[in-house]
């Protein structure tokens, strides 16, 4: 009798990801493999790693997030900006499943969100230069490069000073900095 295999596209297991890291705060990958029917060596084989999953999981929570803090913007120009990052900054605040892995799992949620295993940084900072660029807050989206990327180390400060060095950072205290980092 010939085993049959699942088939399962990337996309199918970042969602599922997505939906077991709202409910529990994390992505536990055997217990990921199960929900999607499929064998561990297929999940990791799609997935890459647990670093990469999360970073994928994490970033489609995180775009989400920000797609609304930017569809409810009201201002233009550096005003704009700043009202999208703060909208951004409360929202991912109240966001239990995060509060929960930063606070499980620090190690893990410092190696995804900051260095290229994940890839959120990288993606935070292509999406900081659109949010520039939409703002008109800025030139050209290659000179806003080095901007973005200051800007997102700053933001990443105020979410997750705590992973840095045990306090939190309140917006209004990095808003001066923020608004230091783009054109007038």
């Amino acid at each position: 009798m010939k085993e049959s295999h699942r088939v399962i596209g990337h996309g199918e297991v970042v969602r599922g990801a997505v939906r077991q890291f709202r409910l529990q705060g994390s992505v536990d990958m055997e217990m990921l493999a199960t929900q999607l029917a499929v064998s561990r060596a297929t999940l990791y084989r799609v997935a890459g790693s647990r670093d990469a999953l999360l970073g994928n999981a994490l970033w489609l929570l995180g775009d989400r997030l920000l797609a609304r803090s930017r569809a409810a913007r009201r201002q233009r120009g550096p005003d704009g900006v700043i009202e999208v990052s703060r909208r951004f900054a409360e929202r991912l605040r109240a966001a239990r499943s995060m509060r929960r892995f930063v606070g499980a799992e620090p190690q893990t949620a410092a190696r995804v969100l900051f260095t290229p295993s994940g890839e959120v940084h990288r993606r935070a900072i292509l999406a900081q230069r659109d949010i520039f660029v939409e703002a008109g807050a800025g030139r050209s989206s290659d000179d806003l490069f080095p901007l973005a990327f200051l800007y997102v180390r700053i933001m990443e400060s105020v979410l997750y000073g705590e992973l840095f060095s045990g306090r939190a950072v309140e917006f209004p205290t990095a808003e001066r900095a923020l608004r230091g980092l783009l054109p007038d």
